[in-house]
């Protein structure tokens, strides 16, 4: 279905987002990824290995979401299915397609695959390779898959949520990584380690074994980047154990990139979505300030994020759960085609065109707020100077129904003709000359709605 017809599907659904009693002066615009040069941005395209999804109807929407990375999954068990024999036609058809498209795809190694005995398993939570058989074989397929893409795949990421497996523990993990992590370094020197995707963000003795292996094997300098997931119903009470997390990390090699690989809300109710967070009920609207907050709160700090995901994954019989998981930014039908964007993939849109190379977290400036409950970070665009700060209360987990917070804002920055845009809608309201005040550099606005969502205060030269 042609993708400008479908996203009519969400154009025409009233207004969802904080509406301030002010004037109208515009809208931000979505920017394909080709016409984006670089940001931290990257969406989820889980599951192909499995055929859970389909790239080849989800595709037309990669491009105009602005992503600028995919996080695919290898599938070792898709490609080997007759012992010795690979076959590469599936990932022909997506990788190089993701890069025409401007999306760089980053490739997770893995799961096992049960042709082997002792090879492992082909499904989430699955047991790694353990047999000299099944090990051997890996290696055999690792090698074949980074010889093929190495020249379109920078950067490698090793298995998938080791952790919940309770068989697969951290010193073995950490063997498993070190040797699959230098075979791929022998063939592509340059390629950039992704570990581990971490289902939990709370074991850390898990992780701890995990570092002391490699470090007792001289290879920290094999991760280069540490990816997590950990989904929680409010998104913002997640940091102090991610913090936990990253401090662990650091004491072994603080040069480690910390990425949120993995998170998402579904948007539909309970009983009609299956996967983590599946015990509440959701919509398509509280979904999208999930997303938002999640987004925008590791972007505040420094982080990373891979948006989990671009489409409602249909789980089979055989894997770890089954039925549909609704974290899609696109809605799917029976058969896994598009049904049609949801207000999420709007909301993302925005973010993905916005916070791109251009514009830098100011960890030194801190905003302030009269709301305990307001979350606040500061921007500012690298060419024209103009100042951006994101607000959203964080209180609890984002609700169909939310009365906004009327917020005071003290920051430093250039102002000159202040806007505040809600993300989900793209709107952008002129904000009355009684409502703000500029002493020296430091500016003050007063009666912001701050909904449970990030909206934004911002310069207009830096939109």
């Amino acid at each position: 279905m042609n993708y400008l017809l479908t996203l009519i599907g969400v154009l025409l659904i009233s207004n969802p987002g904080v509406t301030p009693n002010w004037k109208a002066v515009g809208k931000l615009k979505t920017r394909d990824a080709k016409d984006i040069k670089s940001s931290t941005w990257s969406i989820g395209g889980e599951t192909l290995d499995r055929d859970y999804t389909d790239y080849q109807s989800y595709k037309t929407y990669l491009g105009p979401l602005g992503a600028k990375r995919i996080r695919l999954q290898g599938g070792w068990a898709k490609c080997e299915k007759v012992k010795g024999q690979y076959d590469f036609a599936w990932l022909d058809a997506v990788i190089p397609d993701a890069a025409s498209r401007g999306v760089a795809p980053w490739v997770e190694l893995s799961y096992g695959n049960p042709i082997y005995e002792g090879g492992g398993e082909a499904k989430l939570m699955g047991r790694i390779p353990t047999s000299a058989e099944g090990l051997t074989a890996w290696d055999n397929w690792v090698r074949a898959m980074v010889t093929r893409y190495k020249g379109q795949v920078p950067e490698w990421e090793i298995w998938n949520e080791p952790d919940g497996n309770p068989l697969n523990t951290g010193k073995e993990l950490g063997v498993f990584y070190i040797r699959t992590a230098r075979l791929v370094k022998s063939i592509q020197p340059d390629a950039r380690l992704i570990a581990l995707g971490m289902a939990s963000v709370t074991k850390l003795d898990w992780l701890r074994d995990f570092f002391e292996v490699l470090k007792q094997e001289n290879a920290l300098d094999l991760v280069d980047i540490l990816t997590y997931h950990g989904y929680s119903p409010n998104p913002d009470d997640s940091y102090p154990k991610i913090e936990e997390m990253r401090k662990l990390v650091w004491s072994y090699n603080s040069k480690i990139v910390f990425m949120q690989g993995e998170n998402g809300a579904p948007s539909t109710p309970s009983a009609q979505t299956i996967g983590a967070l599946r015990q509440y009920d959701w919509s398509e609207l509280t979904q999208a300030k999930w997303d938002l907050r999640r987004m925008l709160g590791d972007h505040g700090r420094g982080i990373a994020t891979n948006l989990f995901t671009i489409s409602d994954i249909h789980y089979a019989a055989g894997d770890h759960m089954v039925g549909v998981n609704t974290k899609g930014l696109l809605q799917t039908n029976p058969d896994k085609t598009i049904k049609r964007p949801k207000l999420a993939y709007q909301a993302a849109q925005h973010v993905f065109a916005l916070f791109d190379e251009n514009i830098e977290t100011l960890q030194q400036v801190r905003p302030t707020v009269n709301q305990e409950t307001v979350n606040a970070f500061a921007y500012r665009h690298k060419k024209n100077g103009g100042s951006l700060v994101t607000l959203w209360s964080k209180e609890a987990r984002p609700a169909d129904e939310y009365t906004p917070k009327p917020t005071t804002l003290t920051v430093d920055g250039q102002f000159k003709q202040p806007v505040f845009v809600d993300l989900i809608s793209g709107t952008m309201y002129e904000i009355p000359k009684t409502n703000w005040s500029k002493k020296g550099n430091t500016v003050t606005f007063t009666e912001l709605p701050v909904p449970d969502y990030p909206v934004l205060v911002a310069d207009r030269s830096a939109l």
